[in-house]
């Protein structure tokens, strides 16, 4: 059987293809915020050397090299 097709037909199907594509847009996240196992136990490992006064906070990088 033979489909017609017509302009409005094929702009419903551009209209739905367009608020698809504006969801799958607005719902998709950014691989780059999530961090890896690796990236996880480094972040940790430096936030207890700054506890334990191993390294310096980057403010007080800052003020050092001003000077």
């Amino acid at each position: 059987m033979v489909e017609t097709i017509n302009i409005e037909k094929v702009y419903r199907e551009l209209m739905t293809l367009r608020n698809e594509v504006r969801f799958i847009k607005t719902h998709m996240f950014d691989p780059d915020t999530i961090m890896t196992t690796d990236e996880e136990e480094r972040y940790r490992k430096a936030i207890q050397e700054l506890k334990e006064e191993k390294t310096i906070s980057l403010e007080d990088l800052e003020k050092e090299l001003e000077m």
